[in-house]
């Protein structure tokens, strides 16, 4: 218990004499930020199939696509604790990126069927993204 005492007070010291946030700090919030993303994913996919009735009717083409797009944030979430810094950086931006404009594309839909639940949920996710690509940039700029 003591060792752990003095590792936490070392790191608050490391943090006031350097004047704000350890490099780790922003590996952390993009990793938690993916995990959040992931749970934005799962409430689409959940209240769309709720929706249209699409569980009887997807084929298991439609649960692969499913399972493929979910794995992408949980993946991200590890690598995002685990990768380099400059790699960790630039596959988040550019994962990112893909998270921000792929939305974009669902929320003309979610418009155009004025589906409330469908317009929160995509805007959500693309502000999870953008700061996901935010704070991968922001870091690249401390370093």
């Amino acid at each position: 218990m003591s060792s752990f005492i003095c590792f936490w007070n070392h790191r608050r010291l490391n943090q006031y004499y350097t004047g704000g946030e350890s490099l780790e700090d922003w590996k952390v919030k993009i990793s938690v930020l993916w995990l959040i993303a992931e749970g934005t994913i799962l409430a689409y996919i959940f209240l769309r199939s709720a929706e249209i009735g699409a569980v009887e009717q997807a084929g298991p083409d439609v649960f692969l696509l499913f399972a493929m797009v979910s794995l992408i944030p949980l993946i991200m979430a590890f690598l995002s604790l685990t990768l380099k810094d400059s790699i960790n950086r630039w596959a988040n931006i550019i994962v990112g990126i893909v998270f921000v404009v792929i939305p974009l594309v669902v929320l003309s839909e979610a418009v155009a069927k004025s589906s409330a639940w469908a317009i929160l949920n995509t805007l959500s996710g693309v502000v999870v993204a953008a700061l996901i690509v935010w704070y991968a940039w922001k870091s690249k700029q401390k370093a």
